[in-house]
């Protein structure tokens, strides 16, 4: 019973611990629109960014990398107490980036995953993870695409991993990270196809008149684009 209990258990509060949306979370905190409601709508730290908010940003994006970070570290650490080996740490980050995708509090409508898949990446493997911020770095150092070098980075992550290591939990957590990472990004792949992907830096057009910069319907809310209209102003 308990050989698959505490994974199971370690694996639920992976995910809810993923679950947590820091890009919404912070960005209420500190008065800002929801990141949902402007720029690509995806709650993560680069849109975020685009609010013009720099600390905003990079507090999202540390809590996103940690929140893939401390879980599996944690079993890491502590998890031969519980008979938790390898195999485990890597459900368990894989969970907490399934979290961060689909969050349970936020209905799950999630971001892409890049920190928190970075974080899980530097827990399990830390030669592994600054390999893959190196490449990150590169690719956005010559096209300034965060979307397009998150999903090159993540594509080299699974092959640096068994052929610089083995392969092993660790190698089949970072494929599965990597192709939901990539198909998360469906809509970055056209306008990057189509040449109207937003670059590092640029800032987004303000959110549609009407949009509260607090979610009003609780957690897992949906933004209202176009609640209230000034009779005098005309939508042409």
């Amino acid at each position: 019973m308990q050989d698959t209990l505490y994974p199971l258990l370690a694996v639920v509060a992976a995910y809810l611990v993923g679950s947590l949306s820091f890009a919404v979370i912070i960005s209420r905190l500190m008065g800002l629109s929801d990141p949902r409601s402007y720029g690509s709508g995806n709650p993560g730290a680069t849109n975020v960014l685009r609010s013009g908010n720099k600390a905003a940003a990079v507090l999202t994006l540390v809590l996103d990398a940690l929140k893939g970070y401390l879980p599996v570290l944690a079993v890491l650490l502590w998890g031969d107490k519980l008979e938790l080996g390898e195999g485990t740490a890597a459900l368990v980050g894989l969970a907490a980036f399934i979290g961060h995708l689909w969050p349970v509090f936020f209905r799950f409508e999630g971001g892409k995953g890049v920190a928190t898949a970075a974080g899980v990446l530097l827990a399990l493997n830390p030669v592994l993870a600054a390999a893959t911020l190196l490449t990150w770095a590169i690719v956005v150092y010559f096209t300034r695409f965060v979307s397009l070098a998150s999903m090159v980075a993540a594509a080299l992550a699974p092959i640096y991993q068994m052929l610089i290591w083995e392969t092993g939990p660790a190698a089949g957590c970072a494929a599965l990270m990597a192709l939901l990472l990539v198909w998360r990004h469906e809509a970055n792949i056209r306008k990057l196809l189509a040449g109207t992907e937003s670059k590092l830096g640029q800032k987004a057009p303000a959110p549609a008149e009407g949009t509260s910069k607090k979610h009003p319907h609780g957690m897992g809310g949906k933004p209202h684009g176009h609640s209230h209209h000034h009779p005098k102003k005309k939508d042409r």
